[in-house]
């Protein structure tokens, strides 16, 4: 089996690189490296097709699934306030670029697609935890076209015979997540920080709270994805961990296992932040069999070695 990976030099596709290469999937990486780097697939020591491309570019989709199976698209511009302040480049890569996806495996005979998409979708919904089939409620460019591209697939479902399953991540962390892009998450952001003795922000009051999910555990669930039976009606799951974390006590956790002192500096919430978020991820345990392997705190752990030098 080969599997095409958009995206695949980055955080979450390099993880899920390594977990579907350690099953003996062969691998097709497309990336434009933008944000990715080719250093992240060092271990896979050059067992995997790479082609640096972008998923706006039909052509260079199309080129790259051929002989391919699956298609996991994690290519995407990731954040909130980046999709606000240019919400045409955002729909360009998010949307449009999905919606290339869907086409090119489509013309391809692809039936199994896994899109990346975001508990962004869900808003300020205040019923904790979040299942599935809560209304979208997208108060963001981001938001919004992470769920379009859930319309897209069901579309493709429906009409094309196509078999695809998105994937509703939750807050993603861990080794790799580079501190220095624009579209970092607040965990790596606190680890820069805090190893380089530098004052960490958080913006709000520290309340907000979180489902903070570890990096190895999501590449898993998309090995699950790929290899879940066909359907006949589009597949949506959460991957999170069902538990929730305040910013606060995040920042704690990583402050104790960087050994330092320090206190955070406060800022203003930020546009399109949402307050509280938790998964409720009891169809993606009934119905590809994942269970979440890592504590928060042994995420951290490991995500604060990776910082300081150490093997993660």
């Amino acid at each position: 089996m080969r599997v095409l990976i958009t995206g695949g030099a980055g955080f979450i596709g390099s993880h899920s690189a390594e977990v579907l290469r350690a099953r003996g999937i062969e691998l097709t990486v497309l990336d434009n490296l933008s944000t990715g780097h080719l250093d992240n697939l060092s271990s896979l020591g050059g067992r995997f097709r790479f082609l640096e491309g972008d998923v706006r570019d039909p052509e260079a989709l199309n080129s790259a699934m051929e002989g391919c199976q699956a298609v996991l698209h994690l290519a995407a511009l990731v954040s909130v306030p980046e999709s606000i302040r240019s919400p045409l480049l955002a729909h360009a890569i998010n949307a449009t670029g999905t919606l290339n996806v869907l086409e090119a495996a489509r013309a391809q005979g692809i039936k199994r697609v896994v899109l990346a998409s975001s508990a962004a979708v869900y808003g300020e919904n205040q019923n904790l935890p979040l299942g599935e089939g809560e209304a979208a409620q997208s108060l963001s460019p981001y938001a919004a076209q992470k769920y379009l591209g859930e319309v897209y697939a069901s579309i493709y479902s429906h009409l094309q015979g196509m078999s695809p399953v998105c994937l509703r991540y939750f807050n993603v962390f861990g080794p790799r997540q580079d501190p220095a892009s624009p579209y970092s998450g607040v965990l790596s952001l606190f680890i820069e920080a805090l190893v380089q003795g530098k004052k960490a922000t958080i913006f709000g009051d520290g309340g907000a709270t979180r489902d903070f999910v570890y990096v190895e555990d999501v590449a898993l669930a998309n090995l699950l994805a790929i290899l879940a039976p066909e359907s006949s009606e589009p597949l949506i799951f959460n991957v999170g961990t069902g538990k929730r974390t305040s910013i606060l006590q995040a920042f704690e956790a990583v402050r104790e296992a960087a050994g330092v002192q320090a206190t955070p500096a406060f800022a203003p919430p930020r546009e399109g932040d949402i307050v509280h978020s938790c998964a409720d991820i009891g169809r993606a345990r009934a119905s590809l069999g994942y269970h979440p392997r890592f504590s928060f705190s042994e995420g951290i752990t490991r995500t604060v070695a990776w910082s300081q030098g150490g093997n993660a």
